[in-house]
């Protein structure tokens, strides 16, 4: 476990974190919605039995992980691993948030180091993700965390004109 500033603890989700974990889901996809694969609207009309049912898949196992922030009270951070399907060493990082009264804290830091070492441990040397260009923000942010542009483009999942770019580091 990695502790970010202070009494913030950096870990991986459990169970229990459900509601928790389902208003930080919201706050991320109001705050950046580019960043996202689904709309605020579509998170909250999802019942709380399959939010927890994902959180519970997501607290175990060596395919798919998310960790998060946790000061206590409400989480203030989160970010996911999932094993790559055609690249065996590879996880993919998504969903990567913090949340602004927290940015620059050293939370985005301790989340990916988190993802970075439960991907070592399921023999996944590299990490990768996507970034919608133009968020310049985050990908300074990635860049200081060590991630590279591979030059590669590919358009953005759910918003046709927008395209995103690929950065990967070692795990």
């Amino acid at each position: 476990m990695t502790s970010a500033p202070t009494t913030t603890t950096v870990r991986r989700v459990r169970p229990t974190d459900a509601a928790r974990m389902r208003a930080l889901r919201l706050e991320m996809l109001a705050d950046s919605p580019l960043a996202f694969l689904e709309t605020v609207a579509e998170a909250a009309a999802r019942p709380h039995a399959e939010f927890a049912a994902r959180i519970e898949a997501v607290s175990r196992g060596d395919y798919t992980a998310q960790f998060v922030a946790d000061p206590g009270g409400r989480l203030v951070g989160h970010a996911g691993g999932t094993a790559a399907p055609d690249e065996p060493g590879l996880t993919l990082v998504y969903a990567v948030y913090v949340t602004p009264a927290r940015r620059g804290s050293g939370l985005l830091a301790a989340l990916v180091d988190e993802v970075a070492a439960w991907s070592r441990a399921c023999g996944r040397p590299e990490l990768m993700m996507e970034v919608v260009v133009g968020n310049d923000r985050a990908y300074r942010a990635y860049q200081k965390l060590g991630f590279v542009d591979t030059g590669v483009r590919v358009p953005h999942p759910r918003i046709p004109r927008l395209y995103e770019l690929q950065m990967r580091r070692p795990a």
